[in-house]
């Protein structure tokens, strides 16, 4: 491998050229899928790529770029700015003026601001440029509605096992790109540990099989977790991720703020999304605190939209806000219990008939069958009517035990 290659990072020499080397999304680029003919065939729409990182958005960007006979420009949402685009733009025109097209990539889309998303809508209006988009953020909430409505949204699952292990063969005996000039030697076991600890994301297992060749051409678990680093210490979908998500969950339904904050600040320095962390303390709310303090719901939501307004670090504090409030706050988990009561009792008993007393009859049909006869209408009974909800079967369930 000449010295030239070798400076850039495996991961970018491993990023395949066609769609014929891809690895995984067969959902989306497998044979007659939709996608795979729009590229196949040069007539791709503006879409937006969604999917979790090392997941292949930027590759299957460059694929396209490969493919098209168009002018391909690449700019990322992190480095550029409204000047940026409209130079681009304006190239776009005067291309278009000759009569070709250009495909414009931006990555991480979710970073441009509304000013300059909006710079785009007129130019893929007219056809100046079919704009690619990235993000590994909802584009629901990210992308403008105007945006997003010109866009095609293709979604991007994280990468399998299997997926990950042969991106990893294949860098390993590439002899032209990849490291099959090296004397690499790395057992079958420690590359099934090496993909598993990756968490679908090829870009972290290139780096870290680049790094790991680097300190040692025999390749084991210790190099491994060495060449992982940081990302070993808090692995967001193994079993540590359940284990702490667990101690923060007990420590605050054991009224421990202290703990709490610990086992917050250990997912938040490992790298966990913070909306995670958010939406398991939504759940808190209503599950182990519930009636016992209706407000917790409140924080909890309050606590998410802080996150998904101001990104990390800065909502780090919002959350342990929320997850001190949830720890010192009354608990009551009867909420919880009577709707699993309620669960159950469905499972049981299956689709009973609702009673007739309490059926919508919005037609004479309806009335003529004695749908809704007899309903009580509460306020006219001052809401103390004697009346039944239940179906029959059920007759006088009790779920809730209020004191």
């Amino acid at each position: 491998m000449n010295q030239q290659i070798h400076k850039i990072p495996l991961a970018d020499r491993m990023r395949p050229e066609t769609l014929v080397d891809f690895v995984g999304q067969e959902k989306l680029l497998g044979q007659e899928k939709i996608l795979r003919k729009a590229i196949e065939t040069d007539n791709i729409p503006s879409i937006i790529f969604w999917g979790p990182p090392g997941s292949g958005k930027t590759t299957i960007a460059f694929v396209i770029a490969k493919a098209t006979k168009g002018e391909f420009m690449k700019l990322s949402a992190t480095t550029s700015g409204v000047k940026d685009v409209r130079g681009k733009i304006k190239k776009a025109e005067e291309l278009k003026e000759e009569g070709k097209k250009t495909i414009m990539f931006i990555d991480e889309i979710h970073r441009f601001n509304k000013s300059q998303q909006d710079t785009l809508l007129s130019h893929i209006e007219n056809g100046t440029i079919v704009l690619v988009g990235a993000t590994t953020e909802n584009p629901s909430f990210e992308v403008n509605n105007a945006l997003l409505s010109r866009c095609r949204v293709f979604v991007l699952e994280k990468l399998g096992l299997e997926h990950i292990k042969e991106i990893l063969k294949r860098a390993l005996k590439d002899k032209k790109i990849g490291l099959g000039n090296l004397k690499i030697k790395i057992s079958e076991k420690d590359l099934q540990f090496l993909a598993k600890m990756s968490d679908g994301d090829a870009r972290v297992a290139l780096n870290a099989l680049e790094f790991a060749s680097d300190i040692n051409e025999k390749i084991d678990k210790k190099i491994i977790e060495q060449a992982l680093q940081k990302s070993l210490a808090y692995d967001k979908n193994g079993e540590e991720h359940y284990n702490i998500i667990s101690a923060l969950h007990k420590s605050m339904r054991g009224g421990d703020a202290d703990a709490s904050l610990y086992w917050l600040a250990r997912m938040l320095e490992g790298g966990e999304n913070p909306l995670y962390v958010a939406r398991r303390l939504i759940r808190f709310a209503s599950e182990d605190i519930g009636i016992a303090n209706s407000r917790a719901l409140d924080q909890a939501i309050s606590a998410y939209q802080a996150c998904h307004f101001i990104g990390i670090p800065e909502c780090n504090v919002n959350l342990a806000q929320a997850v001190v409030y949830m720890a010192k706050s009354k608990k009551s988990n009867e909420l919880y219990k009577a709707y699993g009561k309620a669960v159950s009792d469905v499972r049981k008993f299956g689709n009973l008939p609702v009673p007739l007393h309490i059926r919508n009859a919005p037609t004479k049909l309806m009335k003529d069958l004695d749908y809704g006869k007899g309903y009580k209408y509460s306020p006219d009974f001052k809401y103390e009517e004697k009346q039944e909800y239940f179906p029959e079967k059920l007759k006088k369930r009790k779920y809730l035990n209020f004191e």
